[in-house]
Parts: C-alpha cells; sequence; structure tokens
C-alpha cells in the first residue's frame, strides 16, 4: 500500500469497531455451536466493511487537500 499510516489506522478502526459489531450480530451465534461458512463469511465481512471505509475515507481526504 502507498500510505502505510492510513493503513495502520484503518487496521485499528477494524479491530475496534469490526469487534464491536462482531459482539452484537455474531457472538451468539458463534456461542451457540451453530459456526458455518457463512458465518464466517458474515464476520469476515463485519471487519472488511469498517476497515475499507476507513482506508476511503483517509485516502479521500489526502486527495481533496
Amino acid at each position: 500500500m502507498l500510505y502505510p499510516r492510513v493503513r495502520d489506522r484503518a487496521l485499528r478502526v477494524a479491530a475496534v469497531v469490526g469487534t464491536i459489531l462482531f459482539v452484537i450480530n455474531q457472538l451468539d451465534v458463534v456461542v451457540s455451536g451453530m459456526f458455518t461458512a457463512l458465518v464466517a463469511g458474515k464476520i469476515a465481512l463485519t471487519y472488511l466493511v469498517p476497515y475499507s471505509v476507513s482506508t476511503y475515507s483517509a485516502l479521500e481526504v489526502n486527495r481533496l487537500r
């Protein structure tokens, strides 16, 4: 990636926001033992979306400066 600071910040945002969303939306399914490939995909998206939004936002701010 061209901007390691953007990547690092996006990873931190994804870790915090993704974990909060995981606890709210998926933890009960995982704890109940109903873990499937579909649930794994949802968990991946739970972290990917905040990472993508954070990266996009930071790059747009840099572009507009």
